[in-house]
């Protein structure tokens, strides 16, 4: 477990002491933040913090005496030191707007210290009482930008009291703009955390509810765990919805004035309530009205939801970009014969290896959708059948070898997915971790079940479908906050209206990049990085690899071992350490090889000895799709305004170059790479090129999916359907 870390900002008074927190990492159960699952009461919380903190020992004994009491020397007048403005970088629609907006925040910023004094001298019951009165004027229609810095002021001073962490100036900034919609790009260790508890708060007192959606339900549980203490002094409830979670459960935790979650668990919560309303007859009241209300009040089943209000999306880019292409379904069984699919899966897989590309199929390189020529369609024919399979007509044939071909060729164990407990889970390529409960489409996943031997699960219909862009563009107001937006600043602004706002850092960042390093073949590349690992080891430097797939991982950890250097590697097959492998991941010496999963929801923390060394050392191994997922994966070095340094590893067989520039040309470059012994570093900026040709035909693809989204809702709804539960596979 990591110790969270306190950094002096410079003032005289000690009442401005700010208390730094981490980005996404940082445990629940650390000494100035204990762990609190229900057993701990508010007032319990708050007194783990007497000794760190005397002025929240005066506050509280100003409690029993009911005089309130102000720390000895604060300023009468706030003084905030912001290291530099926040930058929206997807404008504005109007000219100066965007100027005008940072001057309101900034503006809203001041108000909040000059209110800090103030807060400081109260007793806790008066914290819970201007609360209390916060809530009154919320729904009693007065506007919450109104009572925005009353109401950031108050979540400062608990955050202060209950987990000894005071907000920075720069948090507040960030909490003004996630309250008005903006998304807002805070490096690493910046405490996104801590500053999402701002906006929360204050949509929550309106009181119809605020969710935070996230990429896993261990981040859902642990962020709401450890800023329970904050709501909680504050009188505010919280719930977690996580994917083992009962009905009862959902709905009570929904029924908080803040809730947790994944995006996954609220969307699904969304679709089966549709379901439900549908079958009591109650999906009407979209087109007819709400109708009375006594028809309802038995003991039938209920929704578990209420309605979407505010949602606050942590990992913005992952969730909102990454993930907007991934419809969540929930599936109801097809007419087809089971024995029947079954066997043509198992069948089409037996004989997946005997097509040759360019002779029974071609691959067309965008879609890389696979198709058989005639010879390959003249080899189905002749290919044995069992009795069982005769139903099944020539063209259904064709299509389940085209789909087994391209899963032999596309689809790789301890890449796209591992087998556990006998079932395929799939790896997400985003974040490195399991994607739990997922599967694909289209009978992809029956037909890697066959590959594998595995038993082969029936493929579904649709019950009810909803994407991801539908999901959260039903939200009255939406925010969210990440890391790397900037990069995607105007497809976000674009698909959602939500302008991207670069917070600045507490600290000067010191982070150093080291130039990029490209080589002829995988091999090769990781023999230089090795080298480079022993280099940065015999220093005492923490290291950190990333590497795009557990196998890679496993393969380069192997590498290590053989070359004298002992590391922890961490990958979706060891996400029950994960925990403890991050924090062990800063040490003097330590050596970690990670796949992207290292790239959120971690935050590594260094000891004064290990900054004086020059901090960790980050080491790419390979381009990602997305060049926001390769900065996740260098925030890890160089937070708060720790120093370190970070390099780029290439090699002329990445799959970057084929997904970028098509097979052709990623095989002549691959044969160069082969040829010639290199190395080739003035290459790098080809790869580049690459990603920024993958990263637009992504684009072009949301963008495509929005538009038949829209069109199907639109056509849907003209006809007097359900866009989310009539939609036909």
């Amino acid at each position: 477990m990591s110790n969270l870390k306190e950094t002096h900002h410079g003032q005289d008074d000690s009442a401005t002491r700010q208390t730094s927190v981490s980005d996404d990492a940082d445990q629940l159960a650390t000494p100035e933040s204990p762990q609190t699952k229900g057993e701990l009461s508010v007032r319990e919380n708050v007194a783990t913090v007497l000794q760190a903190d005397p002025s929240s020992a005066a506050a509280i004994e100003s409690e029993k005496t009911g005089v309130g009491v102000s720390t000895a020397g604060a300023p009468t007048k706030y003084t905030s030191k912001l290291p530099g403005k926040p930058r929206i970088t997807a404008g504005l629609r109007f000219p100066g707007a965007s100027q005008a907006k940072i001057s309101s925040w900034l503006s809203a910023m001041q108000q909040v210290g000059q209110l800090e004094e103030k807060t400081r001298a109260w007793s806790l019951s008066e914290v819970r009482k201007e609360s209390l009165s916060l809530r009154y004027r919320a729904m009693s229609g007065e506007p919450l930008r109104k009572i925005l810095p009353e109401a950031f002021a108050l979540v400062r001073e608990a955050g202060r009291r209950a987990l000894n962490m005071r907000h920075f100036d720069v948090q507040i900034i960030g909490g003004v703009a996630l309250f008005d919609g903006c998304i807002a790009e805070m490096q690493t260790g910046e405490g996104k955390t801590l500053t999402a508890t701002l906006p929360l708060y204050l949509h929550s007192l309106a009181g119809h509810g605020a969710h935070l959606a996230t990429v896993n339900d261990y981040l859902a549980e642990r962020d709401a765990e450890w800023m329970r203490p904050i709501y909680e002094l504050l009188g505010v409830s919280v719930g977690v919805v996580l994917t083992e979670s009962r009905p009862e459960e959902r709905r009570n935790a929904y029924g908080s004035d803040i809730t947790y979650g994944t995006a996954k668990e609220f969307g699904f919560d969304f679709l089966r309530d549709r379901l439900l309303l549908r079958a009591q007859g109650r999906i009407l009241s979209d087109f007819l009205g709400e109708g009375s209300s006594e028809r309802w009040t038995g003991k039938g089943d209920e929704p578990v939801q209420r309605s979407m209000h505010f949602a606050l999306v942590d990992e913005a880019d992952s969730i909102l970009i990454d993930e907007a292409r991934t419809p969540l379904i929930i599936g109801s069984l097809g007419d087809e014969t089971r024995e029947t699919v079954i066997a043509t899966f198992q069948w089409a897989a037996e004989h997946a290896d005997k097509f040759i590309h360019n002779e029974h199929f071609t691959i067309e390189e965008d879609s890389r959708k696979i198709e058989l020529t005639a010879r390959g369609r003249s080899l189905v024919r002749s290919l044995p059948r069992d009795d069982v399979m005769r139903v099944v007509s020539l063209v259904d044939l064709y299509e389940f070898i085209e789909r087994s071909v391209k899963v032999h060729r596309d689809f790789h164990l301890e890449r796209q997915y591992v087998i556990r407990d006998g079932e395929i889970v799939i790896v997400d390529e985003f974040t490195g971790r399991l994607a739990e409960g997922r599967k694909w489409r289209d009978g992809i996943h029956q037909a890697i079940e066959a590959k594998e031997g595995i038993e082969v699960s029936v493929p579904t219909g649709q019950a009810a479908r909803i994407t991801v862009q539908d999901l959260f563009k039903r939200y009255k107001s939406i925010s969210g906050m990440t890391g790397t937006a900037s990069t995607s600043a105007p497809e976000l602004r674009q698909i959602y209206k939500t302008p991207v706002v670069m917070v600045p850092t507490n600290r000067p960042p010191q982070r150093r990049g080291l130039p990029d390093r490209v080589f002829g073949t995988l091999l090769q590349k990781f023999e230089a990085i090795v080298d480079e690992v022993r280099d940065i080891h015999a220093q005492g430097r923490p290291v950190l690899i990333g590497t795009r797939s557990i196998d890679k991982s496993t393969l380069l950890a192997k590498m290590l071992a053989e070359a004298g250097i002992e590391c922890e590697v961490l990958n979706a097959n060891e996400v029950e350490r994960e925990a403890e492998i991050v924090a062990e991941a800063g040490k003097r010496g330590r050596v970690t090889v990670a796949t992207n999963m290292a790239g959120r929801g971690t935050d590594v923390k260094l000891t004064d000895e290990i900054r004086e060394l020059g901090g960790m050392h980050v080491i790419c191994t390979e381009l990602h799709d997305a060049a926001r997922i390769d900065r996740q994966l260098i925030g890890r070095c160089g937070r708060q305004g720790d120093p370190g340094t970070y390099r780029q590893y290439l090699s002329l067989d990445d799959d970057i170059l084929r997904n970028g520039f098509g097979m052709e040309a990623a095989d002549r470059y691959e044969s160069l790479g082969k040829s010639k012994p290199g190395p080739f570093h003035s290459m790098a900026g080809l790869f580049r090129k690459a990603q920024r040709r993958v990263e637009r035909k992504h684009f072009r693809d949301r963008m495509m999916l929005m538009h038949h989204e829209k069109e199907r809702t639109k056509m849907q709804l003209e006809i007097g359907q359900d866009p989310y539960l009539d939609t036909a596979e």
